[in-house]
């Protein structure tokens, strides 16, 4: 004689979902921290080659100030607007200010470095980028903590708890949800998808059914999609 399946209880059903919302949110937390890593790893390594290409004496000295835009033309022509000769600049630029790979905190992302390039002063940018990473800071509240100048307000101030306590009030909102990496227009143009800046989150899921294998073959998209696989 046949058992009739069990139905699930209400109490299990909410436990299953809340299994899976688990599962889900967490796929998307290291999918989006999987591309973040690719993205300022391959950026810090473009600026490397590009510093030590121009360092490389008086045989590589005709190219001069027309290097970077030699090589914008040739990338884009090739992978998109994402290495254009603005972005290969902030790279180069992105090395120079950071030159030691293992002191770059892979929590950040490549817009939070972006960011970062804007601080002139040494110990106040690696306050900024050490700060963020600890403080899990999305990089529009890096951006608000650097424009209120939070770092300096904190060095002249003898009562801390304050200042720290309205910063944290004023990021709060801003904190960023895995889905907003389809409004990055930074980490959409590395990727070369069309249109950045103005895909709507429908409009970018159609371009990955229109054009998956231009997509696929993106520097580190393979890796992103395995590591998203693996995750759940």
């Amino acid at each position: 004689m046949s058992k009739t399946p069990q139905r699930s209880t209400p109490a299990a059903m909410q436990d299953l979902l809340s299994h899976l919302r688990g599962l889900i949110a967490s796929a998307r937390t290291q999918a989006l921290r999987a591309i973040d890593v690719i993205q300022v790893r391959t950026c810090w390594e473009i600026g490397r080659h590009i510093v030590e290409f121009e360092q490389g004496g008086a045989s590589r000295a005709d190219y001069g100030a027309k290097l970077i835009p030699n090589l914008a033309a040739n990338l884009t022509a090739e992978f998109g607007k994402g290495f254009d000769s603005t972005n290969l600049r902030k790279m180069r630029q992105f090395f120079m200010y950071f030159p030691i790979r293992d002191a770059v905190r892979l929590e950040l992302s490549w817009t939070h470095y972006r960011i970062l390039l804007r601080v002139e002063a040494e110990p106040a940018r690696s306050w900024y980028m050490n700060e963020a990473a600890e403080q899990n800071w999305a990089s529009r509240a890096l951006e608000r903590q650097i424009g209120t100048l939070y770092y300096e307000r904190l060095l002249v101030s003898r009562d801390r708890d304050p200042v720290q306590a309205e910063a944290r009030a004023q990021i709060a909102p801003l904190q960023k949800h895995p889905r907003e990496f389809v409004r990055d227009p930074v980490l959409l143009e590395f990727l070369g998808l069309p249109e950045t800046g103005r895909l709507l989150e429908a409009d970018l899921e159609q371009a990955l059914i229109d054009k998956p294998q231009g997509f696929l073959h993106r520097p580190g998209v393979l890796q992103l999609f395995a590591q998203m696989f693996c995750a759940v």
